[in-house]
Formats: C-alpha cells, structure tokens, sequence
C-alpha cells in the first residue's frame, strides 16, 4: 500500500506544505482519492485523500472545523485544502485536531489543478501497486518451489515470517504443530479456545472475512483454516498483529496458505501411496502371489517391514453386532454410523497402539471387512501373546466401536506367510460357526476333520438318521436329551457325576438315558454306539453353528 510520504513526492505537490500530522507521513496509507466540498455524509471512505477547497464553507471557520472533523470521523487519511481563494489561512484549531487524530493536512496552493494532482496520485498508487503484486507474484513462486523442493512445512513458516512479520504456527487437522516460529509454541485448537471480541472489517480483502481470533492466556491469537476441495486440513495460527494487517500482507498470507495446502495434499498422497504399497504387499504375502526370498525381504525392509522376524499370523472378521450366533458379513450390511473406512481407521490404530504398548512389531492390512494381522512373537508364547494383544485391542474397540464386532482366528507362523494365513483364516471361519470370538487353529483339529466329513452326502445321511429322532423330541417336550449324552458321555458314564453337575436326581437321569436308548436304537453300553452318537451330535452342532466345546 501507498503512504502518505510516496504521494507528496509527485511533482505536483512541490509547492504544498505539511501543516499537521507530519510525523505520520509514513504510517498513513492512501488507497485513493477524492474532491470533496460539504456536506461529507458517507461519501468518503479509509485511507482516502480527500481534496477540497472550502467553498461550501463560506469563510466560516467553524463550519470548516466541522467539515475536517467529518472528514477524519470517515476515516481518510489526509486532508489537502486549496488556500487562496476561499481559504486563506488555516486556523490553529484545525490543525491541533488533526494531530490529535494522527491526520494529516496539507495545504495546496490554488494555482495546483485537481485535475492534475488526482491524476498524479492514481499514477503514485497504481504504480506502487503493480510493484506490490510483482513482489506477490515473486513470493507465490517462492511458496510453490519450496513445496516442490522440500519436504518440510517449516520452510513455509519461515517465508511468511520473512515477509509479514507474523510469528506463525502451523497445524495440520490431527491439531499437531508442524511448524513454528517461537521456540515453545502454545497448543491451540478452535475447539477450547473461547472467541475474541469481534471487530468489524477493516479490510476489504477478500481473506480478511475467514480469520477468526481466540483468547489464549491473556493473548489473542488469530487464525485461518487451510483447506482444499472444501477438505480441512490444519490452520495458521499467528499472535493478533497490533496493527492492521495490510493488503499486501494479507495477499502474502493468501499465497503461505495455499502452499500448505499443497503441501498437506502432497503429504496426504505420499501417505496414501504408501499405505496402498503395504496393503497390496502384505495381501500378496498372506495370499502367497510372491515368493518369499532375500529380494521379497529388501522390499519389505523398504516398507519399514522386518520378515526375518517371528510371527503369528490374526485373521479378523469385522460385523455387526447382533443377536448371539448370529454374525452378519459387514461387506452386506454396514453399521449407520461408522463407515467401512472409517472403522478399519479406528482398527489399525488400536493394533498400532497394542502392538506399541507391548514392544511387537505388526504388519496390519484389510481386505474387504476382513482384517489380517501380523504380529512379532516367540514361539513358546504364542497363545500368551496373541491373549494379551488382543484384549487390548478388543478392550478398545468395544470402546470406541459400540456397533461393530471381531471374530479373530489365530494360527501360527511356520513354513510361510501364506500356510499362517491359510491356518488362520480356517481358525476364524470355524470359529464363526460357532460363534467363538477367539480361535487358535492348533484347537481345531476335531472341528477340521468333522468339517471334512460333512462335505461327504454318506456321512450326513448316517447323523440325520442317527439323531433326528433325539432333536424332534426335544423340540416337541421342551427337553434336552442331547445335552444329557454330552454331559453323561463328558463324565465317562458316571451317573453320579453327571446328575450332580445337570442339578437332576439320580432316577430322572436314569429315565433320560432309557429315552436316549429307545429313540436313537442305540446302547450306552456299547462303546461303538456312544462314539457314534457323539460324533453325529458334534457334527450336526457344528453344521448348526452351536459350540460344543
């Protein structure tokens, strides 16, 4: 912006003399100017030099006071009064309330055109704004090269330190500092900070609107939201200047925001490329598509992944939660109020904040509401580890994830990345059919071998026939004969055991067993009837999804 001091140094003013305000030549800005005789109403606006010769004042003193103070009341900047014809002298009275009010007045002789001196001024102004938008134009070009050529949003900081004298504090939208000017700056977030006293515009710019100003122990901080694509990705923050920042500074301002937006951008892409290089690295690794050797190894160090490390492999199935046994895919049927990407967000976090807490490194991928997970452990504490990181991370999620459920099937790391997967993905699915949360694979042998008996027709044709007649009785006299053989089979045949434990008397469990005989055509007596009975209530529990163990 042009000052005062840059307007009287056209030509056209050689012969004008400084009456007031003269040690406010330098600090006074002019934006435009005008010829102005009474009445003043709001026809004169800030910063303005305002031009008049007084005629409306008739040589009236007084009323020429009250036309200076009209006119230092609209905000101008500096007042010229043609002497000479209309006014001859300026009275001391006016020119102690210009100083008063840090205006200025300059008395012009009559011989001086206005014509010529608007015309004068507007080359005065317009010159120095084209000098001002070059300078612009050379810092947005430094703001962009520093985003191109360096990785670090401090540079930034320091640029717009350089050319507004602001002390900046940047933030990115997690309301982490990124860079500053102080050595210790304050924690800020629009959140806790109360609002300061509004004040009104001052600037036409068109940033000025969109900064806000907070109170922060006994200090007003000002600040302005970085965003792109309507997107928020942090704020400027700085200490409210003292004085009004200017339009030059504001533009310098316009110009360090969009280059942390670019910057945050451009971070939030490397981000995102590198996130999607792990996913589609570790889904090859748990599906086999690469080879595990010394050039898969250097890819992964790459990634900040370690193979040679030992791990457990945790599979996880993310679902609504609902009534007991039933767990609905996610994929099918979202919860309202967490998005797929915004759950596996809260996922990973936790698993990066248990893996964290107990000193494990972790590899963490999702696909498709499913979630895999490596985990760093020991060989003989594999159950231990695998307990003890999940129920952190369970204990979390149930926190923050009220709607939504994980299955986990857990199996051990041994010839390849893929055989854990493979191991752990079969623990999980066993485990949702019985709607077991947690699933070690070494625990599901029986359940492996009566899941590859159902495949065959034979197999399920002798349990149906075998325990049929068991479940339409139970379901026709509300009873429960077929937890009555488990339980009396549990206790190896002892009656007495078995009725202590279902709460029955001797006699009624007795009647029971007879039912059980009568019904399935088979003896209790006879060990390969019990086997079979047992194996057809397993597999027919397992078809079912009810949990046996």
């Amino acid at each position: 912006m042009t000052v005062a001091a840059e307007i009287l140094q056209a030509p056209i003013f050689e012969h004008a003399k400084v009456r007031a305000g003269t040690s406010f030549l330098a600090q006074n800005y002019i934006e435009w100017i005008s010829v102005m005789e009474l009445p003043v109403e709001n026809f004169v606006r800030e910063n303005e030099f305002v031009l008049t010769t007084g005629i409306g004042c008739h040589g009236d003193y007084v009323l020429l006071e009250q036309f200076v103070r009209d006119v230092i009341d609209s905000g101008a900047s500096m007042l010229g009064i043609a002497t000479g014809r209309f006014i001859f002298t300026i009275p001391d009275s006016i020119l102690t309330l210009a100083n008063e009010h840090e205006f200025i007045i300059v008395e012009i002789p009559w011989e001086v055109r206005f014509g010529d001196a608007i015309q004068a001024v507007l080359h005065v102004i317009n010159h120095q704004k084209r000098s001002e938008r070059e300078e612009s134009e050379r810092i947005r070009r430094q703001f962009i090269n520093i985003v191109l050529q360096t990785t670090d949003v401090q540079a930034i900081c320091e640029l717009l330190h350089d050319h507004t004298s602001l002390s900046p504090i940047i933030i990115d939208n997690k309301e982490t500092v990124r860079a500053h000017i102080k050595s210790n700056p304050p924690v800020l977030s629009v959140n806790d900070l109360p609002l300061a006293e509004s004040e009104s515009p001052i600037s036409d710019h068109p940033l000025y609107p969109y900064i806000e100003s907070y109170n922060y122990q006994d200090t007003v901080y000002s600040t302005i939201q970085i965003e792109a694509s309507h997107r928020k990705l942090g704020y400027i923050w700085f200490p409210h200047p003292s004085s009004t920042l200017s339009w030059f500074h504001l533009t310098i301002l316009e110009h360090a925001l969009t280059a942390c937006a670019l910057f945050f951008v451009q971070e939030d892409a490397v981000e995102t490329a590198e996130i999607r290089l792990k996913d589609t690295f570790l889904l090859e690794l748990a599906r086999g598509i690469v080879t595990e050797d010394s050039t898969l190894s250097s890819k992964a160090q790459k990634l900040g992944y370690d193979l040679n490390l030992t791990y457990l492999c945790i599979v996880g199935d993310i679902h609504l939660r609902k009534k007991v046994g039933d767990f609905p895919s996610f994929k099918q049927d979202s919860p309202t109020t967490s998005s797929l990407q915004n759950v596996n967000y809260y996922i990973q976090r936790e698993v990066a904040n248990a893996a964290q807490f107990l000193s494990k490194r972790v590899m963490v991928t999702f696909d498709e509401g499913e979630v895999i997970i490596y985990l760093e452990t020991d060989h003989h504490l594999l159950a231990e580890s695998a307990n003890q990181f999940l129920d952190t991370v369970d204990r979390r999620l149930n926190e923050l994830l009220t709607e939504v459920g994980l299955n986990w099937g857990i199996a051990a790391k041994r010839d390849s990345f893929k055989q854990s997967y493979v191991e752990a993905k079969a623990a999980l699915d066993i485990g949702l059919r019985s709607s077991v949360e947690r699933t070690f694979y070494k625990d599901t042998r029986i359940k492996r071998l009566l899941l590859t008996m159902l495949d065959k027709p034979e197999v399920f044709d002798v349990m149906e026939d075998t325990i049929q007649p068991l479940l339409d009785y139970d379901a026709k006299r509300q009873t429960d004969l077929v937890h009555t053989f488990m339980m009396y089979n549990k206790h190896n045949g002892n009656v007495s055991q078995t009725a202590r434990e279902l709460h029955l008397h001797r006699q009624s469990l007795l009647y029971r067993l007879r039912n059980i005989e009568s019904l399935t055509q088979l003896s209790l007596v006879d060990a390969d009837d019990v086997f079979l009975l047992e194996l057809c209530i397993r597999l027919s529990m397992l078809k079912n999804g009810v949990d046996h163990d």
